[in-house]
Order: C-alpha cells, then structure tokens, then sequence
C-alpha cells in the first residue's frame, strides 16, 4: 500500500496513506511521550494527560462539546498511552475528514485542562488503576515489567502510581506538554479515502505555525542480571496467571523476524506447540500466548498463560522444556512453513481498516523512522530458516536471562523458592 511522507520546517512528520476504495478516513496524532519521558514524582502523567486533553480546548471550552461533536458525526474516538509515546485518533465517514482532523488537532495543541475537571478525573484513574490490578491477567504484565527492570521509567506502571495521581497539579500538565508536546517528537496520520493535497491543506492551515521546542530525551534502559528472578503476587483466584519472560532484542534488532517465528512455533496459534501442550494434551487452561514485547531501547520475549492453580509447578516445567526442545532441534520444513503463513496472514487481516493502516504506518515512523510495507514484513517471515530460529532460542533461552511474573494464592515469602528451583533451562 502505498504512501506519502511530508516534513514541515518545524519536524512535524505528516503520513498520508490514500485508501481509495476505503469509505472510512482516520486521523492520528502519535508523540513520543510515555512514561519512560516521566520523572518518578510525576510517573503517570503522560496517561493522565491523554485523559485532559479530551476535557476542554480553547475552540471547545467543555469535554462534552467535544464528545457531543464527534458523536454526531458518528465517529470513533479515543486515545491511549504506552510507555514510548501517546496517541490521538478519530475515525468517521470519510465526507467528514476536515472536521475530525480539526477536533484532534484541537485536542492535540490546545487543550487547557480545567481545574475542575482535573480534580474529577484523579477519582476516574484511581478507579482505572484499581480495575487493572483487579484483572490479574493485565496486571501480571505489569509485575513482569517491574521485575525486568526495576526502580527505573521502563519498569514503573503507565497508569502511575495513586499518591502520583492525588498529587498532580495544573503547572504540571503545562509543563509536561510543553516539553514533550512538540512538531519534532510528532508524526500525523491519515489513512482512508483522501488524497495528499486535501490531507496538506489541514496541515498548513493548522500546524505549519507551530513552533519547534526543545525535545527532552527518555532515559536509557539499565539491564543487569546474573540469575533466574521471581516476582509472586498473591491474591485468591482461581486461575494462576504468569509471565515467563527471557530478555532479547529491540525494535531495531535484524533477528526480529525470527523472533517473530520462534514466537508463532510456541505460542502463535491454536496449533502452536504451547497451546497444544497446556490446553488440548494437559488441560490446564484456556489461553496461551508467547510473542516478543520489543521497544527502542531493549525488549523481552514471553509466555504467558492463566492455568490450574494446583499445576503450576507441572505447567512450568512443560513450558521450560518446550523452550528447551527449540533449542536442541530444528523446527521441521511443514511446520516452519504453516507459522509463517500464520504470522503473514494475520498481520494482513489486522490491516484492513483504516485506523489499522494509520496505526501501522505511524508506529513505524514514530519510533524507528522507517515504514515497513506489509508486504516486504512478509518476505522477511518467508526469509526465516529453522537453522536461525534454532540459534536464536539457544540465545536467548538462558538462566542468566530468565524471568517468572506470577499471581495466585502464593505467598512470596515461603513459595518463592520452589517457583526458583523450577526456573531453569
């Protein structure tokens, strides 16, 4: 598919994906600010941040006149927020391009965060916080990034901590986003039925006035680790849900589609090898994944499951020695052959619509500045030989690596040890 990329003088990146046969546009605004770009005192302001931007502009004084504007275009809205940037988008008819493009740049360049406002949505991500935790299957993913990583931005939890939230303050919204909020950290996205000329049109008319800033940069990722670590969370479930996670490679790495492939063997499908083990030949549980979690900086590969509480210990073990058996022996042509079209179809069916397209490219450009086709992300997969997939798990399944997020009803101080005695290639 192809696309458009425009640089204004001012860095802001302008992405233009046409869709001709697309009835839908797409309008999205990525910025590199995240929670790794975050002080500790101020961890979770950029998620809270994403929620005031939709609270008021200059143009839309009040969070329902901007709600109230996009429903009656039968858009979808929202935004989100990672650890390496925050996005903004809306989806419409594609007749209504101008004025969903002007709401998002609206809520993109002028928001005012109204005090009150501000007070009330302290209360709403307390209570997103407390669902989160209250979802074990979510929250082990955030005890595994604390594990990896520690007391440093790449491992605190995006949503932040609550004393954080209770404590924020105005000047602190304002000042965040004049350090972050800026052309040169921002890509802008348009895919769907438009062309390059009507997409510039907007831009000129909103953003080529917008000034440069002085971009600050996020910290960079420490990584130690001699032995295997552990990180029990109790709470009464009935499920166990874990993370067993290995360090490995970044966005940038040239192994990333093999890593890709290892994960499709493991963990990929409803015929992948884990999910075969643990569901369909041992019964303990319903879902399986196994995938590698990549950023700019550092990445880990992981399983994770939610299993019969009793079989914890049994399904550890099952899952280590299926690592293992990569590592011992190649993959055979048939299957090597079926996870790859497996991998390649499925990213295809994820980019049918135009938001998907929009996320696609933007992503890409944001944080590696490069845009991949789908097509060439396809022939790298195809590329893929058993002999790499096997070298790369002796890489990186390793002691020295290795990681287990758990929670269930375990208390870390006598069951610690037994998870550890477990925990070995």
């Amino acid at each position: 598919m192809k696309f458009s990329k425009k640089v204004l003088k001012n860095g802001l990146r302008v992405i233009t994906v046409p869709m001709k046969d697309n009835p839908t546009a797409t309008v999205l605004v990525l910025v590199e600010a995240g929670s790794k770009y975050e002080e500790k005192k101020v961890n979770g302001i950029s998620h809270f941040l994403e929620h005031m931007c939709f609270k008021g502009t200059i143009k839309r004084p009040k969070a329902i006149d901007i709600s109230k504007e996009l429903d009656a275009l039968g858009s979808q809205y929202n935004a989100f927020t990672a650890q390496e940037y925050t996005g903004y988008y809306a989806k419409s008819d594609a007749k209504h391009f101008s004025q969903i493009f002007d709401i998002v740049s609206d809520i993109y360049l002028n928001s005012t965060f109204p005090e009150i406002e501000m007070q009330r949505e302290k209360g709403v991500i307390i209570e997103e916080i407390n669902m989160y935790e209250d979802m074990p299957q979510r929250h082990v993913q955030d005890l595994m990034m604390k594990l990896l990583y520690g007391d440093q931005p790449a491992g605190w939890n995006i949503a932040g901590e609550k004393k954080n939230i209770l404590e924020m303050k105005n000047d602190d919204f304002v000042k965040y986003k004049k350090e972050h909020y800026l052309p040169e950290a921002t890509v802008l996205v348009v895919s769907g039925a438009v062309t390059e000329k009507q997409v510039m049109n907007e831009v000129n008319k909103i953003f080529e006035k917008v000034s440069r800033g002085k971009k600050i940069k996020k910290a960079k990722v420490k990584e130690a680790q001699a032995k295997p670590e552990v990180l029990v969370s109790f709470k009464k479930t009935d499920q166990t849900h874990f993370v067993l996670g290995v360090r490995s490679l970044n966005l940038f790495n040239k192994k990333s589609a093999v890593l890709s492939v290892l994960g499709g063997v493991l963990g990929g499908g409803m015929s992948s090898r884990l999910f075969q083990k643990l569901r369909e030949e041992m019964g303990v549980g319903y879902y399986v994944r196994a995938y590698n979690d990549a950023y700019t900086d550092h990445g880990f590969f992981q399983i994770s499951a939610g299993v019969d509480n009793k079989r914890i210990e049994e399904v550890l073990k099952a899952v280590l020695e299926e690592c293992n058996k990569l590592k011992n022996s190649k993959v055979s042509e048939e299957e090597l052959n079926k996870v790859k079209e497996c991998l390649i179809g499925n990213m295809k069916l994820s980019l049918e619509s135009s938001d998907d397209i929009a996320n696609f490219h933007g992503g890409q450009e944001l944080l590696k500045r490069e845009i991949i086709s789908a097509e060439e992300k396809a022939k790298e997969i195809r590329k893929v030989t058993a002999v790499q997939i096997q070298y790369l798990a002796k890489d990186i399944f390793q002691n020295n690596k290795l990681n287990l997020a758990l929670i269930g009803p375990f208390k870390e101080h006598t069951e610690k040890a037994k998870f550890l005695k477990i925990l070995k290639f």
